[in-house]
């Protein structure tokens, strides 16, 4: 991660944004869950985000903007996702507490929770059967696009996402 901000220092003279958006999902039931999938999961979802977090906090600009992703799945509490909504959830927490830690510098830190979005992670072994039903779900009645999340990003980190700030945003349609 530090020679990632190197790097864009090098090439950009600063940084303003940063959007943790890495992120894997192996999905099992609690009992049925190996200790390897627990620990990369941690790895990439949770100690990821959090060294990306603590460099940008390091290293944005006054003014920045922090856009780390968390899961709906935390909110509707779905079968089988308990370790990732696990470190979705501790995603969440760290983006509050990191808003009122940046207090003075007008830094923004906020989290993206994507319901169902038509992507690799989601659709990744599941059958048709079961991504039909979890698209209607939402009172929108479809999945959502990696577009549909790309705007939501892009409100958060431009000028009209300003006074946003410790706040998660579930970007799904209307899935509770």
């Amino acid at each position: 991660m530090r020679s990632m901000f190197d790097a864009a220092e090098r090439a950009l003279g600063g940084i303003d944004v940063l959007v943790n958006n890495a992120g894997i999902m192996k999905l099992a039931r609690v009992a049925d869950s190996d200790d390897e999938s627990l620990d990369q999961q941690i790895a990439v979802n949770l100690k990821g985000s959090f060294y990306g977090m603590r460099e940008a906090a390091r290293r944005l600009r006054d003014g920045g903007r922090i856009v780390n992703f968390s899961t709906s799945v935390v909110g509707t509490k779905l079968e089988t996702y308990g370790i990732y909504a696990a470190t979705k959830a501790a995603v969440e927490m760290m983006t509050a507490i990191l808003a009122k830690e940046l207090r003075g510098r007008n830094i923004t830190v906020n989290a993206v929770a994507p319901g169902p979005v038509t992507t690799e992670l989601f659709l990744t072994g599941k059958s048709a059967e079961l991504i039909e039903r979890m698209a209607k779900m939402s009172p929108m009645e479809r999945l959502g696009t990696p577009e549909d999340i790309a705007s939501v990003v892009s409100f958060l980190v431009g000028p009209d996402g300003g006074w946003i700030n410790g706040q998660v945003l579930r970007a799904n349609g209307g899935l509770v």
